[in-house]
């Protein structure tokens, strides 16, 4: 992988990481049109540490107060504010992707980066968020997040596992059906993708650390420095985007992309498998937005 590559790579990530259209597709499917082999899930994972920090640094003030509250609750005080609620609705909402992950580990970073499956998830799942955007939205707002809430919109986030659903995309949908308005569907949506980003990332980085780190360094830094400056502007862009339009321009591009790559799937000018760059190890745990 050259610079070039890395950048592009970065910037691919930085925006579709945030907006409901699968950044692991994009990250699957540009290279494949450009002729470059598929650089993998474990370097997919590291580079959405970039992607991390943005999110961490945008919603610095919101995690300040949140987590304060939290560590707070365990001596007493306030557990029933909506801030501690919140914090046990992401963490509950954890858990479900974090199991899943571990049991279909190999069908996640092997058969299910078909493009082909990539396809139809564009399509399958684009047509869900419009039929989601139109019907679910609600007026619920922040302060009503509850635990409960929190585990139902982490078992929609399981979706984002197979590649073409999108994290974002799958959790505002889960969020929806629990009648959350736009913006509250997105920002409790970028919170709950935190804990799960972070450790995908981290655990990819060390147990990858002898490929990623010695073979292509530079530019997997060059690709999660990218990341990160293209992420913070995208989410910025998207919320205030989405509280004024919906999910309607996603859905027609998903459905777009989809059909165009069954069409180069079919003419054979694409092969729906390609070998990584980097093998994952076998006992990798992928956990990484889709």
């Amino acid at each position: 992988m050259n610079l070039i590559q890395a950048i592009i790579y970065g910037i691919v990530q930085g925006i579709t990481e945030w907006l409901p259209v699968s950044s692991t597709a994009h990250l699957r499917v540009v290279p494949a049109l450009l002729g470059w082999t598929d650089p993998g899930a474990g370097f997919t994972a590291v580079i959405q540490l970039g992607t991390s920090l943005a999110v961490l640094i945008f919603f610095r003030q919101d995690l300040v107060r949140i987590l304060g509250a939290w560590f707070r609750s365990f001596r007493g005080e306030g557990r029933d504010t909506a801030d501690v609620k919140l914090a046990w609705g992401v963490v509950w909402g954890t858990i479900p992707i974090v199991i899943i992950a571990l049991v279909a580990q190999r069908a996640i970073e092997g058969n299910l980066r078909s493009l082909y499956v990539i396809a139809v998830m564009l399509i399958g799942f684009g047509l869900v968020m419009a039929w989601a955007d139109r019907r679910l939205v609600g007026e619920r707002g922040m302060k009503d997040v509850t635990v409960r809430d929190g585990l139902i919109v982490g078992l929609f986030q399981c979706l984002s596992l197979i590649p073409g659903t999108s994290r974002s995309g799958s959790t505002i949908v889960g969020a929806y059906t629990q009648g959350f308005d736009r913006v509250t569907a997105a920002r409790f949506s970028f919170l709950l993708s935190i804990p799960s980003i972070l450790a995908a990332g981290l655990y990819q980085l060390i147990k990858q650390r002898h490929a990623l780190l010695e073979q292509a360094l530079v530019p997997t830094l060059v690709a999660t420095g990218v990341s990160f400056v293209v992420g913070y502007a995208t989410i910025a862009w998207f919320i205030g985007y989405l509280q004024r339009r919906g999910l309607g321009i996603f859905v027609g591009y998903r459905i777009l992309l989809g059909v165009v790559l069954i069409g180069l799937l079919q003419a054979n000018l694409l092969k729906p498998n390609d070998e990584p760059t980097v093998p994952p190890s076998a006992d990798t745990v992928q956990v990484q937005g889709r």
